[in-house]
């Protein structure tokens, strides 16, 4: 009998793409980072920002600057990742990258606790440090994956992680709602009679818990997953300067970008149609709040997303081991510009929750199954160079669309005129990935990695 459990549990654990103590403990700091993703980026800080830091200033125009900020992150991390990310290649770094980033994340996290009344420049810094803390370290741990997954494994492991990624962040963010809305559970301060600080706590503290989980549920990746081992190409000597080396093989990749077409389209119009969906995720509670939706319905309306979003990320893989995770990104951006067309009408928090549950459908698999596919068209001695690229053109699609969204706003006035230009997004990324030749850029980066010498 006690085989027959064992069996059963390796079966289930297999089909998830979690059946190896490095595939769960990698996919474990998606659990730890959604945190961040959720409660910082999408949830409850948006609001803080739009109605404490930027108190001062028409919601409209603090909606504004929280598009501005995330355009600030987005191009300092574009900078950064595809040199970073050679340099981690060449000396076999990557969790220390890691590492380094997710610090500077926790750190700027656990900051946003003093951010009081008004303070929109502090908010701004603290909202640039966290995300280019959780955008950073993604680019190294993502750049993981082809290491630790086979081809057969990948789209699997990836799309697990990101459910096991809804759940911790969800999770996360039902106990900051459960605080948020009855502060008396932690023993907090209730009733009118409470000063302006006391009734900022409750979020300020979910400000902190955020720090906090990102650090203690990263802790399995760095004692479980390895490093890869470190190789290094014919033409370069191994106690060489790695910056020298990193700019080196930059120039290289750029000058042979053709023999790696495939994925450089599918970075190409993942650039774009991510341009839409992060828009959607960054500017969804900003929207919703000035339509009108209470702070409550908001952050509710987030958590449905996370645990909506759960099975359909699985389901996800196993969509792809049937069609293929092109194919399944594509039927994903079609729900994608339906959601566009709902949002744009929309008036009460029923609406606002429908939305939700579209979103929560197709965002965690699309995603997912982008960065799966990437990775199965890189040469696994440049992966963590390759997505250090795919951070770049992953940002830009950060800076662009909110840009884009704030633009809208001056223009339009509102933030629903605003959504209807998301739609060009979607269809123009997804025009360009129905071009992808998959099975050639497989070949091109196994060719890539043929002649390598350890060292």
């Amino acid at each position: 009998m006690a085989d027959a459990r064992t069996g059963s549990r390796k079966g289930w654990l297999n089909a998830l793409g979690l059946h190896r103590s490095e595939l769960r403990a990698w996919a474990m700091y998606d659990w730890a980072v959604s945190s961040m993703q959720t409660v910082i980026t999408t949830a409850v800080f948006p609001i803080y920002f739009i109605q404490v830091a930027g108190a001062d200033r028409t919601p409209e125009a603090a909606t504004q600057s929280l598009g501005y900020a995330n355009t600030v992150a987005a191009i300092a991390i574009a900078l950064l990742a595809p040199i970073l990310g050679a340099v981690a290649d060449f000396k076999a770094a990557k969790k220390r990258f890691l590492f380094a980033f997710m610090l500077i994340g926790v750190v700027a996290t656990a900051g946003m606790f003093f951010i009081d009344r008004g303070e929109l420049l502090f908010a701004s810094a603290m909202f640039v440090l966290s995300i280019a803390g959780a955008a950073g370290s993604m680019t190294f741990y993502e750049a993981l994956l082809p290491h630790i997954a086979t081809e057969e494994e990948i789209d699997r492991v990836s799309t697990a992680a990101y459910a096991i990624g809804y759940i911790g962040g969800g999770l996360l963010l039902a106990i900051n709602l459960a605080w948020i809305s009855n502060p008396g559970l932690l023993g907090l301060p209730t009733g009118d009679g409470i000063t302006p600080d006391q009734a900022t706590l409750p979020a300020r503290l979910a400000f902190v818990s955020v720090g906090v989980w990102w650090l203690l549920f990263s802790i399995p990746l760095f004692r479980t997953v390895p490093e890869p081992p470190r190789t290094v190409e014919s033409d370069e000597g191994s106690t060489a300067n790695p910056f020298a080396v990193a700019f080196s093989r930059l120039g290289e990749t750029l000058r042979e970008m053709r023999l790696y077409k495939q994925a450089f389209l599918a970075m190409l119009a993942f650039t774009i149609y991510n341009d839409g969906i992060q828009t959607i995720v960054k500017m969804a509670t900003a929207f919703g709040a000035e339509i009108g939706i209470e702070r409550p319905a908001l952050i509710k309306a987030i958590l449905l997303v996370q645990f909506v979003g759960i099975p359909f990320a699985f389901a996800f893989g196993t969509l792809a081991g049937k069609l293929g995770a092109k194919l399944s990104i594509l039927l994903g951006l079609v729900v994608y510009t339906g959601i566009c067309i709902y949002a744009y009408g929309i008036h009460t928090e029923r609406e606002f929750y429908i939305l939700a549950v579209l979103v929560g459908l197709v965002q965690g698999g699309t995603q997912a199954l982008s960065r799966s596919l990437f990775a199965s068209m890189v040469p696994k001695h440049k992966s963590g160079e390759f997505f250090g690229f795919y951070s770049v053109f992953e940002k830009f699609g950060g800076i662009l669309g909110p840009l884009v969204f704030a633009i809208a706003i001056g223009q339009t006035g509102s933030s629903r005129g605003a959504i209807l230009w998301v739609i060009a997004f979607f269809v123009i990324g997804g025009a360009i990935l129905a071009t992808v030749n998959v099975k050639e850029g497989e070949r091109a980066a196994r060719d890539a990695d043929a002649n390598l010498r350890g060292v």
